[in-house]
């Protein structure tokens, strides 16, 4: 088994899981509809092809929080392009300046040819919403004979230099991870999102139910980076 590790940053990212009417909703954290959603775009998978949707929809997926972001509120309208007939006035929710890496384990061969639609897309990817696109390239790495968890623990800290410096005197106690149950024995504690998705086709999206562990990992940084960022480093670098 492979991961492919995916860093999902931008101003305004928004994951719904359960929107109802005219009130659309954000989850905390990417769901694994928005990311398989996202993969498919790249690998320019059409949205009624449930036969190639299949593959990626298997792969299991995780997610960890690496900077939680602000939940803002929108309000969005628009008109009939034919009629000019206004459209009701929607709610809408984002996630400001959050950052999550998103990763999926499977076969490697199908996570190489993700890989390389993610780097070379036949449609852009965005972070949930059309309105949001990433700022930063999403690829991190095909990781080969590891597990999720072992890539949700070792991928360094994606956070913003901006978030780093606001927390270094508050460093976080860990980062936590949203990932798939690994077996029975781990659905005890676990919750449930209709989240796995079977369906993209425009006229009739289907999603199952499927069970989310959530737990925490260390805060992981490349070997000999410091967790925190010194203001006096400089000075003192100066003065050797």
């Amino acid at each position: 088994m492979s991961v492919l590790a995916l860093r999902l940053a931008g101003p305004l990212q928004s994951w719904g899981a359960a929107s109802r009417f005219v009130r659309r909703t954000t989850e905390s954290a990417p769901t694994k509809s928005g990311v398989v959603g996202l993969l498919a775009a790249a690998a320019g998978i059409e949205r009624g092809d449930d036969t190639r949707l299949a593959p990626l929809a298997a792969l299991r997926f995780g997610v960890r929080i690496d900077q939680p972001g602000t939940r803002i509120r929108d309000f969005h309208t628009a008109h009939h392009a034919v009629t000019g007939k206004s459209m009701p006035l929607t709610e809408r929710f984002y996630l400001a300046d959050a950052v999550f890496v998103a990763a999926v384990e499977g076969d490697h061969e199908l996570l190489a040819g993700l890989r390389a639609a993610v780097r070379a897309p036949v449609y852009p990817p965005f972070l949930g919403r059309r309105s949001c696109p990433p700022s930063a390239p999403l690829d991190l790495g095909l990781h080969q004979d590891r597990s999720l968890g072992d890539v949700l623990a070792e991928v360094p800290w994606q956070a913003s230099a901006w978030y780093r410096r606001q927390r270094r005197h508050d460093p976080p106690a860990g980062l936590p991870v949203l990932r798939e149950a690994t077996g029975a024995g781990e659905t005890a504690d676990a919750d449930t999102l209709r989240d796995q998705p079977l369906s993209f086709a425009a006229e009739h999206r289907r999603h199952a139910l499927r069970t989310v562990v959530t737990t925490r990992v260390p805060v992981p940084v490349p070997s000999g980076a410091p967790v925190w960022h010194d203001p006096l480093a400089a000075l003192e670098e100066e003065n050797v």
